[in-house]
């Protein structure tokens, strides 16, 4: 696992000033993930898991402006690192299409290992992480907490889902999703306790709001 030893640094660099809630905290928490379920996984490969845990946020484009500038200077990060074509292949394809909002128009079929890492990134969209994260990724970009008045949006596009909503709203719009979209049976599994969770603390949130108790 040198080349994931060497990978670790160069992520951790390029995601340092990161202040959204994808900083290199969540790419370790998802790494940790995507090992866990890997494992219980027949037919994944760890490398290639990994590799795509670690990298998939540094080509993510609400966080770099050039996506394509990154993609390339990813795929040469992977061939100086002596990764074959067909892996690097592999790990590029996963991280340009394992996105929540790459796969709202259309469902794209992962590899096993895509699979495992979507699975991943999406656990720690949820739970009390998920909430933590939810309400930090909404004050970096100065969105309301919530606005009773503001509906939850349904059936968007990429552009659509990119425009800003509120906090709770995004509960909605995506995370109280999410557990039902779990590839792996491992992560399904893992998903239900941080569900119940999150729908816990939006129920508490809403009674507060009115003043209910």
């Amino acid at each position: 696992m040198e080349k994931i030893n060497q990978l670790k640094q160069y992520v951790s660099e390029q995601l340092s000033t990161d202040t959204t809630g994808h900083d290199y905290t969540h790419i370790q928490r998802v790494a940790d993930l995507a090992k866990t379920i890997s494992k219980k996984t027949e037919q994944s490969d760890l490398l290639i898991a990994l590799t795509a845990s670690y990298l998939h946020d540094v080509i993510d484009d609400k966080l770099v402006d050039d996506t394509n500038e990154k993609q390339k200077e990813v795929q040469s990060k992977l061939k100086e690192l002596d990764y074959t074509s067909e892996q690097i292949d592999e790990v590029m394809d996963i991280i340009t299409h394992m996105s929540y909002s790459a796969n709202l128009k259309h469902h794209y079929e992962l590899t096993i290992n895509g699979q495992i890492v979507q699975d991943a990134d999406r656990l720690d969209a949820i739970g009390a992480i998920g909430v933590a994260r939810a309400m930090y990724f909404g004050g970096h970009f100065g969105d309301a907490i919530y606005d009773p008045a503001q509906m939850p949006r349904n059936d968007m596009d990429k552009s659509q889902y990119r425009e800003h909503t509120t906090v709770i709203n995004h509960f909605y719009e995506k995370l109280f999703k999410l557990p039902d979209l779990m590839n792996t049976s491992v992560a399904k599994q893992m998903a239900d306790r941080r569900s119940q969770y999150m729908h816990d603390f939006v129920r508490e949130f809403k009674d507060e709001w009115q003043g209910i108790h």
